[in-house]
């Protein structure tokens, strides 16, 4: 819910007269370490095949 909140900030953001920079780029790295986090989550509950 977090990761699709901050995906519509940054949208909202970027498109805004006078968008501040810093900000957009802050949000999008937070939302791509929260994507990294849900990947991580899945994959352990995804079982090793290779075991």
């Amino acid at each position: 819910m977090e990761h699709r909140d901050l995906d519509a900030a940054i949208e909202q953001l970027a498109t805004a007269i006078g968008r501040d920079e810093l900000q957009l780029t802050r949000l999008k790295k937070r939302k791509l370490l929260l994507k990294d986090h849900i990947a991580r989550l899945e994959s352990k509950l995804i079982p090793d095949l290779d075991a």
